[in-house]
């Protein structure tokens, strides 16, 4: 390994290798494809960010004369922006002692960086599938000098649908290029896709089989609850003598931002991640979560897909996952990098056979959910909660109500010198000089006093010719 990464992972921190990284580096720095296969938070990111940027030639070596000025060299195609930002956060980490120029693209924001970037000259390029395809096809991103190639997560773009879009990359680089792909699972079409465009791989997997996946780490709880109650189970558990950050896992992008709120509103600092959210909202969210300046994160499973946060203490799913799958990714957001953590699965009554199956397929040992509500003591015992705790750390808002007296009785006049309200009460305006209801009825004076002229004609004589209607007064004697 370069001195000049060694040094940068040394000033942050970084001198123990995972499994992973031991067994992926060796096989990666000599070019060699290589598939591997390793859970979620054990170090993927620099098992192949390393052979990535030690095969790179920055601008100050005498070999970048022999490169095309200013091409990617190296491309890293991630499911998600989280993750590419992720990817791109690591690398530059790594390669600040190196000189590489790392870019990183994606959705959801303006052409005009990532291209003025791109006309500069990059080395690295790191991005979501999307945008890369949308950049190659305005001839600004030119694939055809590039040596490496990684696709990380491969599983999760196959999820989203991006495995046609992932071939379409894979045809604008060169076939001698080195590909490394990295996944917790191997469905079908990642085998496919790795037998079509791969060259004699070598497998490499860190854990013994994908059912087992889960992180020894972290401790799981599965408990029965209520949808009403889960906000003020989350309020107490976010109390816990361990609780540090949390992640809570939603299941539409509406709920994610409802439960956000009411947290919000219990007085924790908690903030929404959804695809609805602008890129910049979601980015400052993150930027916050992983400052410490906000405790908690409530996710959709797309949105947080690729979150590589330190110090998530407690990750909560609000509702059962759809898959075990969903379930590894889930829980994956804490225990990392050989942190401990705790997860905990809130199940709906209508859910406890979904349950039963995810339990089943990763041979976990909570076939049965354990009825739980807020004020449920083995709740306080597990979680570590003091006693007497509850949901909220603010008095709830007062509803501000007038007072009765200001309200009035009803059938009552109203207190003060404020005038009584006449429902039916009609506006006036003038006809002929003298006061009309807007219904039409007219505002007469007294008998006997009734000026000439206010009295309304009912007969009226209108001329062949057109003229003006002559009024006249009928007579009954």
């Amino acid at each position: 390994m370069l001195p000049g990464i060694c040094d940068a992972l040394e000033r942050a921190g970084i001198t123990t290798p995972f499994a992973i990284q031991e067994m992926t580096l060796s096989v990666a720095l000599m070019g060699t494809d290589l598939i591997g296969q390793a859970r979620t938070g054990t170090g993927k990111t620099l098992a192949f960010g390393i052979p990535v940027l030690q095969r790179s030639v920055a601008q100050d070596d005498p070999a970048y004369a022999d490169m095309p000025q200013g091409k990617p060299q190296a491309l890293i195609v991630a499911p998600t922006r989280e993750l590419a930002l992720q990817v791109s956060s690591d690398l530059t980490l790594a390669s600040k002692d190196l000189g590489l120029r790392v870019l990183t693209v994606y959705g959801g924001v303006g052409y005009d960086g990532q291209l003025d970037a791109l006309e500069s000259g990059v080395d690295v390029v790191v991005g979501t599938p999307g945008r890369l395809i949308d950049l190659a096809n305005r001839k600004a991103l030119d694939l055809s000098h590039v040596h490496a190639l990684v696709l990380d997560e491969a599983d999760e773009m196959l999820d989203l649908g991006f495995l046609p879009d992932v071939e379409r990359l894979l045809s604008l680089t060169p076939e001698t290029r080195q590909t490394m792909l990295f996944s917790a699972t191997m469905p079908a079409a990642i085998v496919a896709l790795a037998r079509t465009h791969m060259r004699h791989p070598m497998n490499i997997r860190a854990e013994s089989s994908y059912e087992n996946a889960t992180v020894p780490a972290t401790a799981q709880f599965i408990y029965l609850a209520h949808d009403l109650d889960k906000p003020e189970i989350i309020g107490r558990v976010l109390q816990a003598d361990d609780a540090e950050k949390m992640i809570v896992f939603t299941r539409t992008k509406r709920q994610a931002q409802r439960i956000a709120d009411d947290l919000a509103e219990r007085g924790f600092a908690a903030a929404p991640l959804h695809g609805d959210m602008a890129q910049v909202a979601r980015e400052k969210a993150l930027a916050k979560f992983r400052e410490d300046k906000l405790k908690v994160l409530v996710c959709t499973d797309v949105a947080a897909r690729g979150i590589d946060v330190r110090g998530v203490s407690h990750v909560v799913n609000y509702t059962c996952p759809e898959d075990d799958k969903t379930y590894v990714h889930r829980i994956g957001r804490t225990g990392r990098a050989g942190a401990s953590g705790t997860a905990i699965t809130l199940v709906d009554w209508a859910d406890v056979a979904r349950w039963k199956m995810i339990n089943k397929a990763l041979d976990l040992p909570f076939p049965e959910p354990l009825e739980t509500y807020s004020t449920s003591e083995h709740l306080f015992h597990d979680q570590g909660i003091p006693t007497g705790t509850k949901g909220r750390i603010v008095d709830p808002a007062p509803v501000e109500r007038k007072p009765r007296e200001d309200r009035g009785e009803r059938g009552s006049a109203p207190s003060g010198d404020r005038p009584a309200r006449n429902r039916n009460r009609s506006r006036s305006r003038t006809r002929g000089g003298a006061p009309v209801s807007e219904g039409g009825a007219e505002n007469t004076a007294p008998s006997g006093d009734k000026p000439a002229g206010s009295s309304r004609n009912r007969n009226r004589r209108r001329t062949r010719s057109g003229g003006g209607a002559t009024a006249a007064t009928t007579s009954e004697s």
